[in-house]
C-alpha cells in the first residue's frame, strides 16, 4: 500500500483532494494517508523516501498561486507533478456545541481561508478577531482545544472533532476553486491526452531582454502560456524565478522544442506534464504535416 502525504492534519481540503484522486483511480489501489504540517513538509517526505507521493494545493481561483508549494517545488532535489484535481471551496464556521455565531469573539483561520471569507466575516461576525492557525483542520483543532471560540474550517474536520456547524457554505466569491496536484519522485510523464498541462521553473540571466526571449520560445511555436508568475529566489535582492504553465505535453513536438531552446540559455526545472482537469486555451500545433514534408525532402522528392 503506497504512503501518500498530504497537507494536514486530517480534515483539510487537501485530504479531500487526496480522496478525490483515490476515487478517480490515480493510484493502483488503497493508499495510506500521511498528514504533514505544511506543503513543504509533505514534499520533503518524498525527498526523504518516507512516502511515495504527496498531494498539495497549488493554486486558488480567488487568491492565486500557493507560494509555499511553488517555493518547495523550485528548490531541493527535483520532484514531478503527475496528476491534478480541483475542488470547489466553501467553508464551514465551526464552534463547540452550544456556541452562538453572534457570541464569537475569537475566530481561528488559516490565512488563505481567512482571505476567502474576509467580507463574510466582516458582515456576519463583526466582533470576531482572527486567530491564525496552521491549516483549515488545525483551526478546528484550536477550537476543540479551547484556543478559539470558532474556526473557519471544513465540515469534515467538524465531524471528526464533534464540533457544531455555526454556518455553512461560507465564501466571498461564488464558484471558488482550488487546484491540487499529486507530486512524486521524477518519473516518465503520464501519456499525452491532448488536454495536458506542462509546468516549468526558469531562472534567467539578469540582462536586458532575457524574459522576452524566453517568452518568444513559446510564442513562435504557438504554445499557449496559461500561468506566468515570478517569485523571489531569496538569495539576493532583485533576483527572481519564473513559474510558467502552458497547454501541451513534453511529448508534443512544439513543447519539446521550446524546452530544449530554453535549456540552452537558462536554468530550467521541469515540474511535469500531466492531464489537466480543465484546459482553457489552445493546444500546441501538430507538426505531423511539417514532419512528413521534411521526410519527403530527405528522400529527394522533387515536387512538394
Amino acid at each position: 500500500m503506497p504512503r501518500i502525504a498530504y497537507f494536514g492534519p486530517s480534515g483539510t481540503f487537501t485530504e479531500m483532494a487526496l480522496a478525490k484522486l483515490e476515487s478517480a483511480a490515480a493510484f493502483d489501489g488503497p493508499v495510506e494517508r500521511v498528514a504533514a504540517p505544511s506543503q513543504g513538509a509533505a514534499l520533503e517526505l518524498i525527498r526523504a523516501g518516507q512516502v511515495e507521493g504527496a498531494v498539495v494545493p497549488i493554486e486558488s481561483s480567488v487568491e492565486g498561486s500557493i507560494s509555499a508549494t511553488l517555493d518547495s517545488l523550485a528548490i531541493g532535489p527535483r520532484l514531478q507533478i503527475i496528476a491534478e484535481t480541483e475542488l470547489e471551496v466553501t467553508f464551514t464556521i465551526l464552534g463547540r456545541p452550544g456556541t452562538a455565531l453572534a457570541d464569537v469573539r475569537t475566530l481561528a483561520a488559516y490565512p488563505v481561508a481567512a482571505a476567502q471569507v474576509r467580507e463574510w466575516v466582516a458582515r456576519e461576525m463583526p466582533a470576531a478577531q482572527l486567530y491564525t492557525s496552521a491549516s483549515n483542520a488545525a483551526a478546528a483543532e484550536d477550537v476543540a482545544a479551547g484556543h478559539a471560540e470558532a474556526a473557519v474550517s471544513t465540515a469534515l474536520a467538524g465531524e471528526r472533532l464533534g464540533l457544531a456547524a455555526l454556518a455553512s457554505g461560507v465564501a466571498d466569491h461564488d464558484q471558488a476553486i482550488t487546484r491540487f496536484v499529486l507530486v512524486t519522485p521524477p518519473r516518465v510523464a503520464p501519456a499525452a491526452t491532448g488536454a495536458d498541462r506542462t509546468s516549468i521553473v526558469l531562472e534567467l540571466a539578469n540582462e536586458p531582454g532575457a524574459l522576452m526571449r524566453a517568452f518568444a520560445e513559446f510564442a513562435t511555436r504557438g504554445i499557449d502560456l496559461t500561468r506566468i508568475e515570478s517569485r523571489p529566489t531569496r538569495t539576493s535582492f532583485g533576483t527572481y524565478r519564473f513559474y510558467l504553465d502552458c497547454i501541451g505535453h513534453i511529448d508534443d513536438t512544439a513543447v519539446a522544442e521550446a524546452l530544449k531552446a530554453l535549456h540552452r540559455t537558462a536554468r530550467i526545472r521541469f515540474l511535469g506534464s500531466w492531464p489537466a482537469t480543465a484546459v482553457t486555451g489552445t493546444p500546441p500545433p501538430s507538426d505531423e504535416t511539417a514532419a512528413e514534408w521534411l521526410t519527403q525532402l530527405r528522400k529527394g522528392v522533387a515536387d512538394l
